[in-house]
């Protein structure tokens, strides 16, 4: 459990000025933070409170020559708040304030679930209480906010989550109170969507935060709330931010749904899509200003990462909903069955047409077409497609007049269509009529902000199909999942989800190996064993051989012979530990966490 530290983050200005020579000035450099922070935890705070801000700004590199900034792998700038105030004013006078607070909100997000992933990777044995004060030094030492504790809780064992916090000199307030003064609503809207995403992909499940008090309300301070989702009663109103459209679905939490009215049903919700990624929102973005047209619209991109949902909700937002939506795979279609499936058969046109039989084009007549893999198409099929594509009209086999057709035609394929072309393997002609509109959809490894979301809502989704109840997923099971590179994309993910949910315990927890039973790859980096026997994250790589670090470090515990390693390490690099940590195959940030807990440097 996280413990309450309100009276660690209230005196620790004064612990501060106690352990050095002299008063800290209001301003300060990074490095002198730095020796502060360190020389004050050191005394002050346990071992299980890594990373602390000394840790952290380890990983905080300049590179003025190149004009470059990096937090370890992940680049950043230094931007005036006045430059990102005038974005904000500018949004909000010409989208309006809802619409501009879902951008932020969303931004926000991924910014929170990149530093998760960072906290994770070089902290891998950290405990979740560790892990999750990381996100407030986090938050600060990026200058957005300072941020005060003032309870926190995390269970483990049910993977339930509550915490309340102060922010404290808000630059989204100075802005947004320059410009509009003070309103009636709250406007930390990036630091709420950040707290949003850093807890949700560290936890693997859908942590909400809300802001109860702002300064742009009048109020002296901020104050925010995070609960698992399931714990807030109107949670839809706090997760619309996070969808770039309506048609952009979140799991259902809470009790069950008030029953409507006999209507005319609209798309279920189990239909809308879920994701807040920056490539998923383009994506969604694409395919709102598309879908009142005609246009044909190609979706790129690998197997399972989601072009027929794309291309049905696609269907669903447009003025044809009401009429068919009729989805082909042609890839499963044999090659002299081509002609009749899509545009149909005549009675007597080959043995054993005993009745004439409409296509998928005249059955999808006012409706749409989605033609899945369409790179399989023979050479000769894509003639005939070409045709029925420019004149809108098609000719059953055995017929003898042309048929008219309003179809809309949506095409996906797996296979780059170009170099198809290229190799003569594809129409450049069929290629350019359906490239009218194309949307790409990236491999969920390239979107991985959008795993936590999807975590719940296959978890909620598959409970609900098979009648089961599990709690969540353990903190072993959540590292896997958002370190899995996925190459069957989001369709593996729900399988994963869904067969865990079946062989897990009811009333339990999704463990790795209810996950990965199929003879999936894992990251070697993912899961290591501590100490006391229990899963925890990255175990170091394996050690070149051609490194003078022994393979044996004597009997003893796991503890022992990590310590054994490390010290020979440091020994053969004369201390220093960016060497060290290069030779272990190790962070420099996870070697100096280890030394540190092992007692080897202070």
């Amino acid at each position: 459990m996280i413990k309450n530290r309100h009276s660690f983050h209230q005196t620790m200005s004064s612990k501060l000025t106690k352990s050095t020579a002299s008063p800290l000035p209001e301003r300060i450099s990074l490095a002198e933070v730095a020796r502060a922070m360190s020389r004050f935890e050191a005394s002050h705070v346990s071992s299980e409170e890594h990373p602390t801000i000394a840790d952290i700004s380890e990983c905080l590199f300049f590179s003025p020559g190149d004009g470059r900034i990096w937090l370890q792998d992940q680049r950043m700038v230094l931007l005036h708040t006045e430059a990102l105030g005038s974005l904000r004013r500018e949004l909000i006078d010409s989208l309006g304030q809802e619409k501009a607070r879902g951008l932020f909100t969303r931004a926000g997000y991924v910014s929170g679930a990149r530093d998760a992933q960072l906290v994770r990777e070089h902290w891998p044995e950290a405990e979740p209480a560790a892990a999750a004060m990381a996100g407030t030094r986090l938050h600060a030492l990026e200058g957005l906010v300072k941020v005060e504790l003032v309870h926190a809780r995390y269970d483990p064992e049910t993977s339930d989550y509550e915490g309340e916090f102060v922010w404290h000199h808000s630059s989204e307030d100075d802005e947004h109170i320059a410009a509009y003064g003070i309103g009636g609503s709250p406007a930390c809207w990036m630091q709420v969507g950040y707290a949003t995403g850093y807890v949700s992909t560290l936890f693997g499940r859908l942590v909400v935060f809300r802001e109860v008090a702002c300064r742009s309300m009048g109020e002296s301070q901020c104050r925010v709330i995070g609960k698992s989702a399931e714990r807030w009663d109107d949670v839809e109103e706090d997760m619309r931010y996070l969808r770039a459209r309506d048609f952009v679905g979140v799991p259902q939490y809470g009790g069950a749904a008030p029953q409507a009215a006999e209507l005319p049903t609209p798309p279920r919700k189990s239909d809308a899509m879920v994701g807040a990624s920056s490539a998923f929102n383009a994506a969604c973005h694409l395919l709102h200003r598309v879908a009142p047209t005609t246009a044909t619209v190609l979706f790129t991109g690998e197997s399972g990462v989601g072009k027929e949902k794309f291309a049905s909700m696609l269907h669903n937002i447009s003025p044809r909903r009401d009429k068919p939506f009729v989805a082909v795979n042609c890839a499963a279609i044999p090659e002299t069955l081509v002609e009749s499936e899509l545009f149909g058969v005549e009675r007597g046109a080959y043995t054993g047409a005993g009745a004439a039989r409409p296509g998928r084009f005249e059955r999808a007549h006012g409706g749409t077409l989605f033609l899945d893999e369409i790179g399989t198409l023979s050479y000769a099929a894509q003639g005939k497609l070409l045709r029925t594509l420019q004149e809108g009209e098609v000719e059953r086999v055995g017929g003898t007049r042309s048929v008219q057709v309003d179809t809309r035609v949506i095409a996906a394929t797996s296979v780059d269509l170009r170099q198809a072309v290229r190799e003569g393997r594809f129409r450049d002609d069929l290629f350019f009529r359906l490239n009218v509109f194309p949307i790409h959809l990236p491999p969920l490894r390239e979107r991985r902000d959008d795993v936590p979301l999807l975590m719940s809502h296959f978890l909620q989704h598959y409970g609900r199909k098979h009648g089961r109840q599990v709690t969540g997923f353990t903190q072993a099971a959540v590292k896997a999942l958002l370190n899995y590179d996925y190459p069957g994309n989001i369709r593996e993910l729900q399988n994963l989800i869904e067969r865990a949910l079946i062989v897990a315990p009811e009333g339990g927890l999704l463990e790795v190996h209810h996950l990965f039973t199929s003879g999936e790859t894992l990251d070697k980096n993912v899961l290591s064993v501590r100490p006391d026997g229990h899963l925890a994250g990255a175990a170091p790589k394996a050690t070149p051989a051609s490194h003078a670090v022994p393979d044996r470090a004597g009997p003893g515990s796991l503890g022992q012979v990590e310590e054994a390693l490390i010290r020979r390490a440091l020994e053969q690099c004369g201390g220093n530990l960016s060497a060290a940590a290069r030779m272990l195959g190790v962070t420099r940030p996870q070697l100096a966490y280890r030394a540190r807990k092992r007692g080897i440097t202070s």
